[in-house]
């Protein structure tokens, strides 16, 4: 199995599909969902905005819940959403929801068990991208790259460590420092070992201050009743990075709003158009 189809649906005059490939960097099958709008018929390429999902989630949850659809179709944007972790008989995991299966953090881990299957950081930022310009009507000189919670400290550090491969970059109640929270130090630890020099380099606030401003503007969203504020998420930490460096930052805070897909539905419009714009 290296490509295949497991559903396609059409969608707002696009198709929504489901796909299943065999990862040469994961070893394992690795599932993701692409939303290719109504402009990419006949083979046009469009921008491609990449949607990286929080603890516990896949491939479905965002396809599912944030409703981007629509507005994706309007704007000619494909949306690109990889499941969070290897998964399968094989894969190493633990009983904990925000660690192992579920829970890659979007790094190349180095430590056993973890490191035979857990390639995340290279399957996102490198195999799945060559998979999708293979496949797809996919215009790779306009990336964008957004995500909700670890998937928001995957869009940041990301966009972070390849300047250039994107253009744009969002998050909704993105882990912004995990050097300075309890998912954080229990992931980057059991993961990458007990190197803080390794940790530095996933974490958001650690790479802006060592980068310096870069020329584009970050948007991020936040709840403030958002149960995992004060303790994981930490948006004050970023917004003080941004601030030292002179980085350009839109950190909107929305009264009422929790850490769930209802609150990234309420704003998803903000941040296609967000991405759009600066894809055009």
């Amino acid at each position: 199995m290296s490509f295949e189809v497991i559903s396609e649906t059409a969608c707002f005059g696009g198709t929504q599909g489901y796909y299943r490939h065999q990862s040469a960097k994961t070893r394992t099958a690795m599932r993701f969902s692409v939303f290719t709008p109504p402009q990419a018929k006949g083979g046009k390429k469009v921008p491609v905005l990449w949607y990286l999902s929080g603890l516990t989630c896949t491939e479905d949850n965002a396809t599912v819940k944030a409703g981007f659809q629509r507005v994706a179709a309007e704007l000619g944007l494909m949306v690109v959403c990889p499941d969070t972790s290897p998964r399968g008989e094989g894969v190493a995991n633990v009983e904990e929801w925000d660690f192992g299966q579920g829970a890659g953090f979007y790094v190349d881990a180095t430590e056993k068990p973890w490191a035979e299957h857990f390639q995340m950081y290279s399957y996102v930022t490198d195999e799945l991208p060559a998979l999708v310009a293979e496949q797809f009507p996919a215009d790779m000189g306009k990336q964008g790259i957004t995500g909700h919670s670890m998937g928001g400290h995957g869009a940041l550090t990301l966009f972070l460590k390849n300047p250039g491969q994107y253009r744009s970059v969002s998050a909704f109640a993105p882990i912004v420092a995990p050097m300075s929270c309890p998912w954080g130090q229990k992931a980057l630890p059991g993961y990458l070992g007990d190197n803080p020099a390794r940790w530095a380099e996933h974490d958001a606030c650690k790479l802006l201050e060592g980068s310096g401003a870069l020329d584009t503007d970050i948007l991020i969203d936040q709840g403030l009743s958002d149960p995992f504020l004060e303790n994981q998420l930490k948006p004050e930490l970023f917004e003080t990075a941004c601030e030292k460096v002179g980085q350009k930052l839109t950190l909107r805070r929305h009264e009422g709003y929790d850490h769930g897909y209802f609150f990234i539905a309420t704003f998803i419009e903000d941040h296609l158009k967000h991405h759009a714009e600066r894809l055009a």
